[in-house]
């Protein structure tokens, strides 16, 4: 929009009628430029350049071409831009290939006005190539011939496609505006993010984990340098080009505490997000379903970053991140450790005891009752629903009436119904399994003769490697004065703010909320190989009171006083460490969303500890 000059009349000190109206004229202008919606037929060629660019669909709804190394011909999704230059535009690294940003900002900004981006998450200080700025002329030729805007011919694995003018026109329309403008809740040297917490939550949890993440973000916060700001002292990491361009920003942290029944949530979150946008849901806490928060942030496309939850959604989506698929992947493990086992050892039925009323027992039934359909093991659930049975001890005995020897019995149960088997009189005769995440593990109050009988589905380290991987977190619980209240979510809170710090460091200026989720997907393997390796080189350290500044993630511990840095005894008798939380290892691929994939079956070493010792290997079904 061309600028205007808008003269305003004044009579002795006030405003002119022809004045106020050509003020009043000017602003309708403006709103009506700003506020308007694109023309018609550039929001549809912009549809139809989205359409080539993530699906591989022409306008004609005819498959879209290209020939990679000059004869292999790729064609439909295969073909689609996205494969290789991802849904923000910002590009990928396959191999030692470097795959370039294409969003407008990149394609024609001059060299003066030069977009960085960090590219190989291996190596910190690749940077896109520099190049000269494309026109719709040099872009085409691009496109179609594989000759970029300094005239070099390029790489063989990007395909040439045979578009006409009109539907270069439309990916090259798409293409200018992808990924030009901050997501929502962005600003110069600010972040704003949400965190979730459902009704369900005990209050003990609910004031640790926020407690725990208002902490951690004004820490983060206290040592922010933002463009505006020098000096000071760092206590978290940055990438060396964040530092250099001065890309830092602080963080703003709401708590979106829900109220009320689940139907209710979707538009609470709604509200809130109508009041305040947020770049991405950080964390998150709860007991039941999860359903309307992934709703909603798959709706709003907004990211939500690995939640503390039992019962992730399913199927896969696009912008929700979790550590695993929960009772659901306990599911699956149960049901592959069953089918392995040889025919004669192999129950006949396995009863499912768990509370009506629990949303995340009931998803574990479900799970393992669909993954055991057609193997010959009958599956029958046993509920704890009668309100004359309301006593756990009575309603236990009537779930357990009746089971055959042979049959295995899985109890999706709480630890106050844990606690409570030590009123049944007779346990089951067959195979008896428990979910590990819903009765806390080794920490569940098992009544001996049941610690004795029971296996556990365990889809975490075991404990002694575990104790390695969290003595940084310990270590800054400590210096905090935390209580551990949840090892699980405790855990899961610090690794989530220190992963994002990290991921938010490597975009730099390109804060768009697909890019956020890329990154993600690219780093989690390298960065926690690298947190491993740098962790272990610091605990085999000696070194005097305040000597190791000990980082974990992006936090970092100053040592007010001597903890012990040589390796503990578990640490000692652990022979590899392959990840800094709960989980034995995170790792995503492009497409992936949950880190964790895999279990153990765990039994307890004896009647009178809570030692535990695996059964089987880990287990990814």
């Amino acid at each position: 929009m061309k600028s205007q000059k808008v003269l305003i009349g004044r009579t002795g000190g006030a405003w002119s009628r022809e004045g106020l109206l050509k003020v009043a004229a000017g602003i309708v202008g403006i709103l009506f430029y700003v506020l308007a919606p694109l023309p018609a037929a550039a929001a549809d060629e912009i549809e139809v350049g989205r359409r080539i660019y993530l699906e591989g669909v022409l306008p004609t709804g005819i498959q879209l071409t290209g020939v990679r190394f000059g004869k292999t011909e790729v064609s439909g999704a295969q073909a689609a831009c996205v494969n290789c230059h991802r849904r923000s535009g910002m590009g990928s690294v396959e191999g030692d290939i470097q795959v370039s940003p294409i969003t407008g900002n990149f394609l024609f900004a001059t060299r003066e006005d030069k977009h960085l981006a960090t590219m190989d998450p291996r190596i910190g200080k690749r940077f896109n190539l520099a190049h000269d700025p494309y026109t719709d002329e040099t872009l085409a030729r691009a496109i179609r011939h594989g000759v970029n805007a300094n005239g070099r011919e390029m790489n063989e694995m990007m395909p040439r496609y045979k578009f006409n003018d009109s539907e270069m026109k439309a990916l090259i329309a798409y293409l200018r505006q992808l990924s030009t403008q901050w997501s929502p809740g962005v600003a110069d040297d600010n972040i704003r993010f949400a965190t979730v917490i459902t009704p369900d939550v005990d209050p003990e949890r609910r004031k640790t984990f926020i407690s725990m993440m208002r902490m951690i973000v004004n820490q983060k916060n206290g040592s922010t340098m933002t463009a505006k700001q020098s000096g000071g002292k760092r206590q978290h990491m940055v990438s060396a080009a964040e530092m250099v361009l001065g890309t830092e920003r602080t963080w703003t942290l709401d708590v979106w505490e829900l109220q009320g029944a689940p139907e209710t949530w979707g538009e609470q979150l709604a509200a809130h997000y109508r009041a305040q946008p947020v770049f991405a849901v950080v964390s998150g806490l709860s007991n039941s379903t999860w359903q309307p928060v992934h709703d909603f942030c798959e709706r709003e496309q907004v990211p939500c970053w690995f939640p503390s939850v039992d019962l992730p959604v399913m199927p896969q989506s696009q912008y929700s991140l979790y550590f695993s698929r929960g009772v659901t992947l306990e599911a699956d493990v149960l049901a592959r450790h069953l089918l392995a086992k040889k025919a004669d050892q192999r129950p006949q039925r396995i009863f499912q005891v768990y509370r009506r009323d629990d949303y995340v027992a009931h998803g574990g039934a479900q799970a393992l009752a669909h993954a055991l359909a057609g193997s010959g093991i009958k599956v029958e659930a046993r509920l704890l629903q009668d309100a004359v049975l309301a006593e756990p001890p009575l309603a236990l005995q009537h779930a357990l009436a009746g089971i055959e020897d042979k049959s295995a019995v899985m109890f999706w149960l709480r630890p106050g119904d844990v606690a409570a088997l030590d009123k049944v009189p007779r346990l089951p005769e067959g195979l008896v399994y428990f979910s590990g995440a819903l009765t806390n593990g080794e920490r569940a109050p098992f009544p001996a003769a049941w610690k004795a009988k029971a296996q556990l589905v365990y889809p975490y380290e075991l404990p002694e490697q575990r104790e390695a991987n969290l003595a940084y977190l310990r270590a800054w619980l400590n210096m905090r004065k935390v209580p551990m209240v949840d090892e699980v979510m405790q855990s899961e809170v610090f690794f989530s703010l220190s992963f994002l710090t990290e991921t938010v460091a490597e975009m730099l200026n390109n804060m768009y909320r697909d890019y956020l989720v890329e990154r993600a997907e690219n780093m989690l393997s390298l960065r926690e190989g690298s947190r491993v390796e740098q962790e272990t080189r610091e605990r085999m350290m000696l070194g005097r009171p305040g000597d190791l500044t000990r980082k974990h993630g992006a936090m970092t511990i100053e040592e007010g006083s001597r903890i012990q840095l040589m390796p503990t005894q578990s640490e000692s008798m652990a022979t590899k460490r392959e990840g800094t939380t709960v989980y034995p290892r995170l790792g995503l691929a492009p497409g992936q969303r949950f880190a964790s994939k895999g279990a153990y079956i765990v039994r307890f070493a004896d009647a009178s500890g809570n030692k535990l010792v695996a059964e089987t290997d880990w287990i990814v079904p």
